[in-house]
């Protein structure tokens, strides 16, 4: 309980900092930015601050793994993997506010349809300390997604004028948080036993597995463009060119519950690291006040850290960091139909 007390402590610090952090950002950037409008008696009004986006996003070759090595010798790493995907439908909203002409403000939230994930859960181990680099035990298994979330705030400001940009390539430094809440579970497996010689025979896996709860806490910022396509193009005169480019540091936990293990046994990841993002994306006009996007996603998660094993049936809690890595690779397209007023 000490322990747990401190890592949430140490982690409401740290995402309380952050948040800290871009408050005075936020209020120097609104400040500076008001101050600036005020200068400029010319500055047209905005006509339509507001903006809501509706959204639906598949996910598509998408996995969150981890694993992590042996605590005794010979220390093999990694001695376990474990790799799920997360190939699912997603739908959401944005609501994003402009103010002064150049700062917007902008909070996302998906939610995912529950269901299946497309391709299997993979479990590898190797545990053959005589033969550590041999893979002992493999599994795979149908996951299901249940209720997980996606919610993303961020804050950014218009320079290109600041920089002696054209008006059509609208560059915007951003900073944010996103915060990602994933919910699987394994369930209808078959394990085999790949080492040479091992001739036991496959074992099937009925039911539920493996209950995987993982949060990611990303802190980030980058750069966002638009390019109005029709300045150049008279035909595309209402297409514009999305990009965003964005680094954050990440700080995750895990959670995994072995329900076909003996005992009650749960193991738990606390891990830190970063993500790298990227964004292309097309927005057509098709009214003044509608537009319809069609956007690709990346984004790429590394951690490592801590891995802790608690079965209290057998009073087993025990921590250690020996090759302790979770990881993310999530791809998507999605779909958007934006309303400006």
């Amino acid at each position: 309980m000490e322990r747990l007390g401190h890592t949430i402590v140490n982690s409401w610090n740290s995402h309380t900092a952050y948040c800290l952090v871009c408050l005075i950002t936020m209020w120097m950037i609104l400040g500076s930015v008001s101050l600036v409008s005020a200068q400029q008696t010319q500055t047209k009004p905005v006509e339509k601050p507001w903006s809501v986006d509706l959204q639906v996003k598949y996910n598509f070759n998408s996995h969150t793994s981890f694993e992590f090595g042996n605590p005794y010798p010979p220390y093999q790493s990694p001695l376990s993997r474990l790799e799920f995907p997360m190939n699912t439908l997603w739908v959401g909203a944005e609501i994003r506010r402009s103010f002064f002409s150049r700062v917007s403000l902008g909070v996302e939230a998906l939610t995912n349809i529950p269901g299946d994930s497309s391709g299997v859960f993979k479990d590898s181990d190797w545990d053959d300390d005589e033969r550590p680099n041999v893979k002992t035990i493999y599994s795979e298994s149908k996951c299901r997604m249940e209720r997980s979330y996606d919610v993303r705030g961020d804050l950014d400001l218009k320079i290109y004028d600041w920089i002696g940009l054209p008006s059509w390539f609208d560059m915007r430094p951003l900073i944010g948080i996103r915060w990602q809440r994933f919910n699987l579970m394994t369930h209808d497996g078959l394990q085999s036993y790949p080492a040479p010689g091992d001739n036991r025979p496959s074992l099937s896996l009925p039911g539920d597995g493996i209950h995987f709860e993982q949060t990611y806490w990303h802190y980030f910022l980058g750069v966002r463009a638009a390019y109005d396509i029709g300045k150049h193009i008279k035909e595309a005169s209402r297409w514009k060119l999305l990009m965003q480019l964005d680094w954050a540091h990440v700080e995750g936990n895990n959670e995994d519950h072995h329900l076909l293990r003996s005992g009650n046994r749960f193991t738990y990841e606390n891990t830190s690291g970063d993500a790298w993002h990227a964004l292309l994306g097309m927005k057509v006009g098709l009214t003044d006040s509608i537009n319809a996007n069609i956007i690709a996603d990346y984004l790429r998660i590394q951690t490592a850290g801590s891995h802790r094993l608690v079965n209290d049936t057998y009073n087993i809690d025990f921590s250690f960091d020996n090759g302790v890595k979770v990881w993310s690779e999530q791809l998507s397209i999605s779909m958007n139909l934006e309303y400006m007023f």
